[in-house]
């Protein structure tokens, strides 16, 4: 665990129970593998009946949380922020390092016979790093729609099902996960729309599902409810249907959305197109690359590899 002191504080036995209850949560999702941003931690508190679904009390367990952190008392590595992250150039220390990334990184396309293939659409950024691991794992492209997807994204989209419909007859279907409130329901219409008009010279050559946030699972799952935005301009049908209350994708665990994109995404295998067959391909094609690499190795040191000694600090000059 990454916990480290930099402020010391001291905590009522309120929220010292608090950060036991979060501390007990957080080490239960990194065993699985996952990581949750604050917001999925606070529904784990709403769902297990400890705190109350309110503005109040999400402001409340942040403050605990950020608190318990500087304290050395929650580990920083926890809790992420997915919406901001520090991007940049990846570096190597040598030439066969890159090449034995290259071999873990090598894929053949397991779809490529299939006579489907799945995208994976997600309402929002914060929970791409949940869907990530597990749309790898299936070879399954995935993509963050931000709310409404903008007409330059959907356009592409389009154009992509449109090329691979008629390169190959392959068809798409779109795995939709949102919220279940006014637009996040009415976001599941406007991919359908949108997507039907830029593929209307190809008729059939995609489907759309939604997955998830469904009023069976909401059942389920016991998931907590928010009011719904009466401001929405969506609000008035969504009221009629299904009332005041609506829920958010977050409250779902992160185990079980990864479960509902490997159910789904497996309904769309046919096991007697190849797929076993190209996954040996590929693992055969990763143990070739790492041949290279030996052979690269046992011929006699590599022309340069990067020094590991530390670089010297230039020296202050003398202030007069």
């Amino acid at each position: 665990m990454a916990c480290q002191e930099y402020v010391h504080k001291n905590f009522s036995e309120r929220d010292e129970k608090i950060i036991q209850i979060a501390n007990a949560i957080i080490a239960n999702y990194q065993a699985q593998g996952f990581q949750l941003t604050l917001r999925q931690l606070y529904y784990q508190f709403v769902s297990k009946d400890i705190l109350p679904n309110n503005l109040k009390m999400y402001d409340l367990l942040g403050n605990i949380i950020n608190n318990a952190r500087l304290a050395g008392l929650v580990d920083w590595e926890a809790i992420v922020d997915r919406t901001r992250e520090l991007r940049g150039k990846q570096f190597w220390n040598s030439p066969t390092e890159i090449l034995k990334t290259a071999a873990r990184s090598f894929s053949i396309d397991r779809w490529k016979n299939q006579e489907w293939r799945p995208e994976v659409f997600i309402e929002k950024d914060a929970l791409l790093e949940v869907f990530e691991k597990i749309c790898l794992k299936w070879d399954v492209s995935y993509f963050s729609c931000r709310g409404y997807t903008s007409q330059s994204e959907m356009w592409a989209a389009g154009q992509r099902i449109l090329n691979r419909f008629r390169d190959t007859g392959q068809k798409t279907a779109i795995l939709h996960f949102g919220d279940h409130d006014p637009s996040g329901i009415d976001m599941s219409r406007d991919i359908q729309d949108r997507l039907t008009m830029f593929c209307a010279e190809e008729e059939g050559c995609f489907e759309i599902n939604r997955i998830a946030l469904n009023m069976p699972q909401v059942k389920v799952y016991n998931c907590p409810p928010n009011p719904a935005k009466l401001s929405d301009s969506r609000s008035g049908a969504y009221v009629r249907t299904y009332g005041e209350m609506s829920w958010e994708l977050d409250a779902l665990d992160p185990s079980v959305l990864a479960g509902l994109v490997q159910e789904h995404v497996k309904d769309f295998i046919d096991d007697e197109i190849d797929w076993d067959e190209r996954e040996k391909e590929q693992e055969e094609g990763r143990q070739k690359i790492l041949k290279a690499v030996d052979e690269i190795e046992m011929s006699g040191p590599e022309l340069k590899t990067i020094s590991k000694s530390k670089p010297k600090r230039p020296k202050k000059k003398d202030v007069e």
